[in-house]
């Protein structure tokens, strides 16, 4: 499988993990009116809605600023696209289908809900991490492996660069 068809079915894939367990988690298991769902003692599944970006910055209450949210979004993730289009490294264009998957997953819930979607939440006595989804998982994974691959290949991620 050449790289771009990787990070093609790379995002894909992540995409359709993250909705399907979104779906799933919201309309068949009703996780809003069971919650939370006690896994561990150190992690719940919740229903949490995040009305902004990472760790709730920048809430869009209103119905322009979750439009502003969404385009920048989309714009964010058609640059991600591009840059995977010319990766040079499968182990770039891997951690960049992960987050070009994972922003779409996100801004699908913005576009359909008006904010995101979280569920997992892990904790220990009184420090209690961020609620997350699938997609911010993927994120999280693309951006790691990014950082390791531009560590590792000499930045061969990068469009242009490449051993040799």
């Amino acid at each position: 499988m050449n790289r771009r068809t990787l990070g093609v079915a790379v995002a894909a894939a992540t995409f359709l993990l993250d909705q399907a367990s979104k779906l799933w988690l919201i309309h068949v298991f009703e996780i809003g009116e069971r919650q939370p769902v006690r896994l561990a003692p150190f992690f719940d599944v919740v229903m949490a809605w995040n009305p902004g970006i990472s760790y709730s910055l920048f809430p869009a209450s209103s119905a322009a600023g979750r439009l502003a949210l969404l385009a920048v979004t989309l714009a964010a993730t058609a640059l991600l696209a591009v840059w995977l289009w010319r990766a040079t490294t499968r182990l770039a264009t891997l951690g960049l289908g992960l987050l070009v998957g994972g922003a779409l997953g996100n801004a699908l819930d913005r576009a359909i809900y008006g904010a995101v979607a979280d569920f997992f939440h892990f904790h220990v006595g009184n420090f209690s991490w961020y609620v997350f989804n699938l997609a911010d998982v993927a994120i999280v994974a693309g951006v790691g492996l990014l950082l390791y691959d531009g560590l590792t290949q000499g930045g061969g991620g990068r469009a242009g660069d490449g051993p040799g």
